[in-house]
Order: structure tokens, then sequence, then C-alpha cells
């Protein structure tokens, strides 16, 4: 199979879709791998160690995207490239559509295959290809978050971890999974007051038993997240329904109850976000103000840190990759739940029921399309 690696060029994306280790895979395979020239400088990896692997070096965008049977990418197409998406091609990527419903149309006139990474399931429930992106982001938003909390970013001045003499920050993590607890280990770490807000007890119970005494875990509900923002210095939203839309847990009212120079980091913009006021913004201009609340809202935080989160991305990426090379998607989904369980939209139909119900579009079953010939 001819496989294309674009250079990403949403704003300030430095990830890469496959490193060289990938390209040595694949080729090996005996697929084609097509990368477009300086797609892996953001991750400071050059043409020519594709090339060492047997990549093929293209001049454009527009010719790894004409070649290629499958399209590899880290962030889901922008405008610029919605001409070269041909009919009945295969993009593998993070899509997020729930919170896109024009790119969602787009696609859907395009009559190509998505496959997203953020709903790739596996049995046991956990979600592989979201999982090391999550465990990023949770990291990072405390390290932003304590940035933008310094009084010439417009907050509040307050150091996360304190002094003697001078209480820590109060950070309220809203959502206990994997950006919730990697969240929580870091502002712990740094000696700041944690808590942690969901609706499921067990996971409480999971947090409370691995995360140090000075994280207090609490049940999620619209009085205890009212009872924290009042506390908050830091919020981070971290809420994630498979798939769907980010339910709205704080609305313009509540902002409110929050001190003036507070921060929010909404790790779930991405999904629409869990804050009403919250809309995406890039690395290089990351905030803005509401109700003197310092609003985060980058919707592709690992970005910023490729040199870590390409490599983690790649390692859980290429497995399910190399699948969909050997066998074309078809017969790849036929044989891998979970790669079935990331199949969003393939020739014109919506293949996941979330973005069915969320946008009013009909839904197909997988199982019809996956009856055709293999490709």
């Amino acid at each position: 199979m001819v496989i294309g690696v674009p250079k990403e060029i949403k704003a300030d994306e430095y990830r890469v879709s496959v490193v060289p280790a990938g390209v040595e895979v694949l080729t090996k395979a005996g697929h084609q791998v097509l990368v477009e020239t300086g797609a892996g400088l953001g991750t400071s990896i050059s043409d020519a160690e594709y090339a060492e692997q047997g990549a093929e070096i293209l001049p454009s965008a527009a010719e790894v995207w004409r070649r290629s049977e499958l399209i590899v990418k880290v962030k889901e197409p922008m405008e610029p490239e919605f001409p070269l998406i041909r009919q009945g091609q295969v993009i593998f990527t993070y899509f997020h559509l729930a919170a896109a419903e024009s790119l969602t149309r787009t696609l859907l006139d395009k009559q190509c295959v998505c496959i997203a990474y953020e709903t790739i399931q596996e049995v046991d429930g956990s979600l592989p290809l979201l999982t090391p992106m999550s465990e990023v982001a949770g990291r990072m938003a405390i390290q932003e978050g304590a940035k933008y909390l310094e009084r010439p970013q417009e907050g509040r001045g307050i150091l996360l971890s304190g002094v003697p003499g001078v209480p820590p920050a109060n950070i309220v993590i809203i959502g206990g999974g994997v950006v919730g607890i990697n969240a929580a280990k870091i502002a712990a770490g740094i000696g700041a007051q944690v808590t942690v807000l969901d609706v499921d007890l067990d996971r409480l119970r999971y947090l409370d038993d691995v995360l140090p005494p000075n994280v207090m875990e609490l049940y999620s509900n619209a009085y205890n997240i009212r009872r924290m923002l009042r506390e908050a210095d830091l919020l981070i939203g971290a809420v994630l329904i498979r798939g769907d839309r980010a339910p709205v847990l704080v609305t313009r009212e509540m902002l409110s109850l929050m001190k003036p120079g507070a921060v929010i980091v909404d790790v779930a913009v991405d999904q629409g976000g869990c804050v009403e006021t919250i809309r995406p913004t890039t690395h290089s201009r990351p905030t803005y103000m509401v109700d003197g609340i310092v609003h985060y809202a980058v919707a592709n935080m690992p970005g910023a840190v490729a040199g870590t989160s390409t490599y983690a991305l790649t390692n859980v990426t290429l497995p399910y990759l190399k699948q969909l090379a050997d066998r074309g998607w078809r017969e790849a989904l036929r044989r891998s739940l979970p790669l079935r369980h990331g199949l969003n939209l393939a020739e014109g139909q919506v293949t996941f029921e979330p973005i069915s119900d969320l946008f009013r579009l009909p839904f197909a079953e997988p199982g019809a399309l996956l009856a055709g010939p293999a490709s």
C-alpha cells in the first residue's frame, strides 16, 4: 500500500504522524511510504533520516495526497487540504468530529474513509491512541496553568506551591480520567492543594488509593462544582465522553463565583469544552479573558512538546497503521473490533452513532460497509 505522511499545517502543530522507525517497519513489510519534505522538522527529524529508512521524500503536500491510498496525520484535515482528498482515500488521524460539524459534512461530501484515533477502543474499554496525548495534556495543563497564573499574564500572581508561611494554590480538576490523574500527579508533586471531581465512585476510590494526601476526591455534581469554583485559583477541564461532545459543566454565570485572575485550562476544548465560555485558541495566542477569568484553550496542547509527544503517539499508532496497510481498511476492520470502533465516516455515510445523533445525520452500520470487497 502507498502511505502518505504530509506535513501538519494546523497552527503551531509540530508533531508528525510517522517517525523513521515506523517507516522502517512499513517498508520492510512491502509498503511504500511518501513523506512530504520538512514533515518531521518540528520534531527535529530530517528528510535524510526518513530517506535512510526507505521513505520517498516529495516536494509538496499535493503530491503526497495525490499518490497515497492511505494518509496518516496527527490532526484533522484543514481547509487547504480539502481539495486534495480523493473519494475512497483512507485518512487515519485525530478527527474530533463532535466539535466540527462543518468538517464532518465536508468529509462526507468527499466520500473518503475516516478512521479516528480518538475512538479506537480496546475490549477493556481503554482508548489506546488517546491515552498518551491525554497524559501529555494533563501534565502540560499544570505547567501552562502555572504560567498564566503569573501576574504579567493577567493571572492572580499565585505560586502553585506557595512558600513557608503562605498557602499553596487551590487547583480544581473536573474529571478523574487520564488527563485528570496526570494533572493531579504534577499538581500534587508541586505542592498545590488539589481537588479532583468525578461521577464514578470507583474511580474516586482508585484515585484516593494512588494519589498523595494533598489531593482530595469529590463527587461531581453542580453543587460541588459551584462550591469548588469559589476556591479555585486554577481550574482544569478534563472531561471526556468518547467521540461525543463534552458536557458543559461550568456556565458563564458560574464564572462570577471565581476569583478575579483565576485561570481555566480546558483540555476538553477539542471536543467542544466543558466550560461554556471556552473557544479554541493556538499556541501563539493561547489565552483570552472573560469576566476577569483567564481562559487557556489550545486544542492541540501536545503539539508544543513534539519532541516528546510525537514519539508517545507513534508508539501506539504504528501497530494499527500497519494493520490497515497490510490488510486494507475493510479487512483490517473486519478482523479488529478496536479498529472498527475507529471508523467514523465511510463512503459518504456516518458510521459512528454519536456523530449521527449530534448532527442529525443518517447512521450506517459499519458491518454493512465492511461486507464489500477488500480495499
